[in-house]
């Protein structure tokens, strides 16, 4: 096929390689240049997204945030420009999903199909092809698309229509932050009371508290290898969308707020671009003490 991909940075890059190595050929575009690697493995370069759009069939987004996917869609030289009816456009981006509704129905008027589909599991998912990919669209849609997916991901799931594989990366996003709140929680509280942290991480690793984050990220609280990974602030930007649509369907959601407060700590020391799990830094302020300090 061919794929147009927007969006080459931790993520897409990994990304976009594996669909090269499916045998697709790939057209590609990114705001900070398109990586020696891909162009190497058999990429093409484009200048503007509407140019991507023209060559490929398939358009995949794989962008930081709501704006940056409008203007990438709907701006000069942007994907519309050059989208012509039949094609479609897979948002892999995880953005708000009241927009991803509306960006669906202006493409609709220029006759192309839509799907949302973010993804989980982070640079190592990207880079293992391992992803976790929700997806919302049309099931006509999402079945002609599905070998891409499988190309980039492990676990693929049509979760509903337009819209729904939003829903559903906002919520895996809200579980995500407390999971690295309650990791961080536990291994401080280990920490400050005297046990050996790397110890108690790996004797509970065997019991009900087990999970991927006290795996992979209580490794990161302890060996302090904060380098992303999966930004803060890219986190704060998700629990916004989580708290903005929980405002709208009024629901209270106290701990993802606390999970947001934590964050902002962590980013007023300067740590917007410190991996997620650095949220155990805003506990470790707090509490004087640091995982692995001595007690």
């Amino acid at each position: 096929m061919n794929i147009g991909f927007i969006g080459l940075g931790i993520m897409g890059a990994p990304m976009a390689g594996h669909l090269i190595a499916a045998g697709h050929s790939l057209f590609l575009k990114s705001r900070r240049g398109v990586p020696e690697a891909l162009l190497a493995a058999g990429g093409t370069a484009c200048a503007t997204a509407a140019e991507v759009a023209e060559r490929a069939d398939t358009i995949i987004l794989m962008l930081p945030d709501t704006p940056d996917v409008e203007q990438v869609l709907f701006g000069a030289d942007g994907v519309a420009g050059g989208l012509s009816p039949g094609k479609t456009v897979i948002d892999m981006s995880s953005i708000a999903p009241l927009a991803t509704k509306d960006f669906a129905a202006r493409i609709a008027e220029r006759g192309g199909a839509y799907l949302d589909a973010p993804v989980s599991g982070g640079e190592v998912g990207a880079k293992n092809a391992a992803l976790s990919i929700m997806v919302g669209g049309e099931a006509e849609t999402f079945a002609r698309a599905e070998p891409l997916f499988a190309a980039m991901g492990k676990t693929v799931t049509h979760v509903g229509p337009v819209g729904s594989g939003q829903v559903a990366k906002v919520a895996n996003q809200i579980i995500v932050a407390l999971t690295i709140e309650a990791v961080a929680e536990g291994l401080l509280f280990a920490s400050k009371a005297g046990a050996d942290p790397a110890k108690v991480r790996q004797a509970i690793t065997g019991g009900l508290a087990t999970s991927r984050i006290l795996e992979l990220h209580g490794a990161r609280m302890i060996e302090r290898t904060f380098d992303p990974g999966f930004r803060i602030g890219l986190h704060q930007k998700d629990l916004n969308l989580a708290l903005d649509n929980a405002r709208t369907l009024g629901l209270s959601l106290p701990a993802t707020a606390l999970a947001q407060q934590l964050f902002s700590a962590c980013v007023a020391q300067g740590g917007a671009a410190w991996d997620h799990s650095a949220l155990v830094k805003a506990l470790e302020a707090l509490a004087n003490h640091a995982v692995g300090d001595a007690a």
